[in-house]
């Protein structure tokens, strides 16, 4: 299994980026998804989730409104578009795996994650 982000950078505030995550290893389709961001000395925090079909999304009350999670299951690729950022956003940014079964805001039912991409929000 791996997984691999792409996309972050440097941006001003109100900027925009989008995170890509390209999956291999594994059926991608059958898997929940998740994006986990850690900001410097601080715990991971779940970010936002999407089901299996792409349909069904979930977001953090810090994010709700500003990002949007998407899958395209044919190009094995977890999407991250992030608007409107801000100083608060800065962090490094993961995708996972979320096991079968697990519960998809639980840290610990991620199975497999990225290596991070950096997200920096500064004027």
């Amino acid at each position: 299994v791996q997984l691999v982000e792409s996309g972050g950078g440097m941006v001003q505030p109100g900027g925009s980026l989008r995170l890509s995550c390209v999956a291999s290893g594994f059926t991608f389709s059958n898997y929940d998804m998740t994006w986990v961001r850690q900001a410097p000395g601080k715990g991971p925090k779940w970010v936002s989730h999407i089901h299996t079909g792409g349909s069904t999304t979930y977001y953090a009350d810090s994010v709700k409104g500003r990002f949007t999670t998407s899958r395209d299951n044919a190009k094995n690729t977890l999407y991250l578009q992030m608007n409107s950022l801000k100083p608060e956003d800065t962090a490094l940014y993961y995708c996972a795996r979320i096991r079968l079964g697990g519960v998809p805001t639980r840290i610990d039912d991620y199975d497999y994650w990225g290596q991070g991409t950096q997200v920096t929000v500064s004027s």
